[in-house]
């Protein structure tokens, strides 16, 4: 009986939680939505913007623009958004955000729409529209008849960073798409505008032109530079614009130039060292000399100078008897008859029992 019972109550809890899986796998899979808690507000005021169905844990920055509508989105880019009074929030584990919004004017007319997007990460909006009190409101600008353009492939950015780059040279790469004419008339020489933006900053604009004809029906390859600032590092995305209307958005992280970081190190470290060692030459180049403490003192002795001889003639003439006094082992023998030998010539011949004899005269021979 109780093996019925569970039996029977089984199909009923799993009627129960279908409903909520299917809510909830809907949702997830679904595009993100955007609610508002009033549709109009004058300037000062504020507005409660609701989502759900958004990444988990992902940051958006809600914005109120101009000369927009959901179904054609932001037509002007942020640039006709009310940038200084947007807000940035993020989501929960579920997907889902509350942020209260306080109402500007944007730049354009309306009619203006609270704009979502996500700042980082795969790229995805939701409008809601909301009218701004009494704020100017004129129609949409009209699209020109004849050809357009419309983005057929995703974007992408080709090159890669060098050594110049990774010491702070501004880094650039080339924006590569492939649109096609989905116009009646051909497009000569397009004109589109790319843009580049950093964090939750509006995109600097730069008009870039190709050169080509796209006949109805066909399509190209377009490759437009893109470069930025010297030094320039962290998140960027890079935004195509044709025109008025932003056909695409393509992230780019920049790697941080280290190479600058290390040269400063290295200036550093080797500016204080050269600069200490300047400031110890100076400093025995000034301070007084020392070296007759260190050696000790001594009274310089009296130059015998002979008048007529050079002073190398002079230094010979005095080395005996600096010698003699700095070597006293050669000073002469107190012996006296060495000193009567050494004081006076004398005769040495032999002495008779008489007394000295004379010194012989010499004789001459021959005749007188």
């Amino acid at each position: 009986m109780k093996a019925r019972v569970r039996i029977a109550v089984l199909p009923a809890v799993l009627a129960l939680l279908s409903p909520v899986t299917a809510v909830n796998v809907s949702a997830a899979d679904g595009p993100p939505t955007v609610k508002l808690s009033k549709s109009q507000a004058g300037t000062g005021g504020s507005v409660t913007v609701t989502g759900s169905g958004w990444r988990a844990r992902t940051l958006l920055m809600v914005l109120i623009c101009g000369q927009s509508v959901p179904s054609t989105g932001v037509s002007g880019g942020t640039n006709s958004c009310a940038n200084a009074e947007g807000r940035a929030v993020t989501t929960g584990a579920d997907g889902r955000f509350s942020r209260k919004l306080p109402v500007a004017e944007p730049p354009v007319p309306c009619p203006c729409v609270v704009h979502v997007a996500t700042v980082t990460g795969a790229k995805a909006e939701a409008d809601a529209i909301f009218q701004v009190a009494g704020h100017a409101v004129e129609p949409l600008p009209t699209e020109p008849a004849g050809g357009r353009l419309s983005v057929l492939t995703d974007t992408r950015l080709d090159g890669s960073s060098g050594l110049l780059t990774w010491f702070g040279a501004p880094p650039a790469r080339t924006l590569v798409f492939t649109v096609g004419n989905v116009g009646t008339s051909p497009v000569r020489n397009p004109v589109f505008q790319v843009g580049t933006s950093h964090g939750v900053f509006a995109p600097q604009w730069q008009e870039q032109q190709w050169r080509g004809t796209i006949q109805p029906g066909q399509k190209a390859q377009i490759e437009l530079p893109v470069e930025l600032a010297a030094g320039a590092h962290g998140d960027y995305a890079v935004s195509l614009k044709y025109g008025g209307k932003v056909m695409a958005e393509q992230p780019w992280g920049v790697g941080r130039p280290w190479g600058v970081t290390l040269f400063w190190i290295l200036v550093c470290l080797v500016v204080p060292a050269a600069v200490f060692r300047v400031g110890l030459a100076v400093v025995d180049r000034v301070r007084p000399r020392q070296t007759a403490r260190r050696r000790g003192f001594r009274l310089p002795g009296p130059a015998l100078r002979i008048p007529g001889l050079k002073p190398r003639e002079e230094a010979r003439h005095a080395l005996p008897s600096s010698s003699s006094s700095a070597l006293p082992w050669f000073t002469p023998d107190s012996d006296p008859g060495t000193a009567g030998r050494l004081s006076a010539p004398h005769d040495d011949s032999p002495t008779s029992s008489t007394g000295p004899t004379t010194p012989s005269t010499p004789t001459r021979k021959g005749p007188p």
